[in-house]
């Protein structure tokens, strides 16, 4: 693909990504803070992998990435429909004005998949940084999932704690008996 039409995709989805965080970025403890360096990771991979994305299909780490991006929506859509269903968001969750509008949930979803892990959408984006960079495996790819991956774990964190606040104890012993990202492992 043209470099000059990668370039102009990431600045126009960079900035699409800036508005979506814009709260966050000025709270530099808040988990969106983290994800937004998750965001423009997986997008730069992205578009790195862009040319490679349907080249050499039968090669193992093209099968290997298109099981993990196929993984990727299970996780997220699942994730997505219990905290809009079960975790009975609100306009306004007290102090937790950088929210999106299905993350201020005022109930603990700790049934469905948010009974094996707690983080299923940030599990979603781990397996779409690592699909993506299946794509075409390389040092410059490499170093982009090592930051998207490290910045969703410093997201999971960070959300752990402002859950812990919201929530209290009841997310403390939740926290006890889930995994981070996928069931039983990590």
């Amino acid at each position: 693909m043209d470099d000059l039409f990668e370039w102009i995709i990431f600045v126009l989805a960079s900035l699409a990504i800036v508005i979506i965080s814009r709260r966050s970025l000025f709270k530099p403890r808040s988990h969106g803070f983290y994800r937004f360096f998750a965001w423009e990771c997986i997008l730069a991979l992205i578009l790195i992998n862009l040319d490679v994305w349907f080249r050499e299909a039968g090669s193992w780490h093209q099968i290997l990435s298109w099981v993990l991006l196929v993984i990727s929506f299970i996780p997220l859509g699942f994730g997505v429909r219990l905290l809009v269903r079960r975790g009975k968001p609100v306009d306004r969750r007290e102090g937790q004005g950088e929210l999106l509008g299905f993350e201020k949930t005022s109930t603990l979803v700790t049934d469905g998949i948010y009974h094996y892990i707690r983080h299923p959408l940030y599990s979603s984006l781990l397996f779409l940084a690592w699909g993506t960079f299946f794509k075409a495996p390389g040092w410059v790819g490499g170093l982009l999932l090592l930051g998207a991956t490290l910045a969703l774990v410093a997201t999971a964190r960070a959300d752990e704690a402002e859950c812990t606040r919201f929530f209290g104890e009841r997310y403390q012993e939740y926290m006890k008996r889930t995994k981070r990202f996928v069931p039983f492992i990590l």
